[in-house]
């Protein structure tokens, strides 16, 4: 699925990018109103839309996409909370409104929801997987549900599998950004061995982890 997302803060376009990434979307990133506008018309899936954003409006952009696209999907993420700019949105077609600050989880759920997407089993070996939509990991018939950082561990290695995984990468998705001591990395992957018997996350010295398959 193509993505288009338009979001002038560039930290929080780098983490939505990145997750989005992680779950097979391709996204094209855009932080000013024009360079989206000018990008509308190549054949996107989704939209995600900033309003406050350089040059050229949201919900500018928003009424160009209603001219090219009837019924793909377009999610308004803005701190605005003004009655009259969320009527506005939504009369000018957008498909929901999610209000920031809010969790890169509730973003991607919305996503699902409106494109109807069902989310495929992760396969790491014969007898195990890990599905996506549940945050479970099944292995040997036996369900294991994760935390949200161990399922956001999992879901990097994973879809990294066999190739290496650096400290800065789990830093920029499991913990979204924020800074993150290494012994807290380290006490995550702990648990996640555990969880996996301890066969799959192999320790690169100074660099980060691997997820190999057997």
């Amino acid at each position: 699925m193509k993505i288009l997302l338009l979001e002038d803060n560039i930290k929080l376009n780098s983490t939505i990018q990145k997750r989005l990434k992680m779950k097979g979307y391709s996204v094209d990133s855009f932080d000013d109103g024009k360079n989206a506008y000018d990008a509308i018309e190549n054949n996107y899936d989704c939209f995600l839309l900033d309003i406050n954003v350089p040059n050229i409006d949201g919900i500018k952009v928003l009424r160009k996409i209603r001219e090219y696209y009837h019924k793909v999907p377009i999610i308004i993420i803005s701190a605005s909370v003004e009655l009259d700019t969320i009527k506005e949105s939504y009369d000018f077609g957008c498909n929901d409104y999610l209000k920031k600050p809010f969790f890169i989880d509730e973003l991607e759920i919305k996503i699902e929801q409106l494109c109807d997407i069902k989310t495929d089993l992760i396969q790491f070996d014969d007898n195990s997987y890990f599905d996506l939509q549940s945050s479970t990991i099944i292995i040997d018939n036996t369900e294991v549900r994760l935390t949200k950082k161990e399922r956001l561990l999992v879901n990097l290695l994973i879809s990294n599998k066999n190739k290496i995984v650096t400290y800065q990468e789990i830093e920029n998705s499991v913990w979204e950004g924020d800074y993150v001591t290494s012994e807290s990395i380290r006490s995550l992957i702990r648990r996640v061995r555990k969880i996996l018997d301890n066969k799959y996350i192999e320790t690169i010295i100074d660099t980060g982890y691997i997820f190999k398959t057997l």
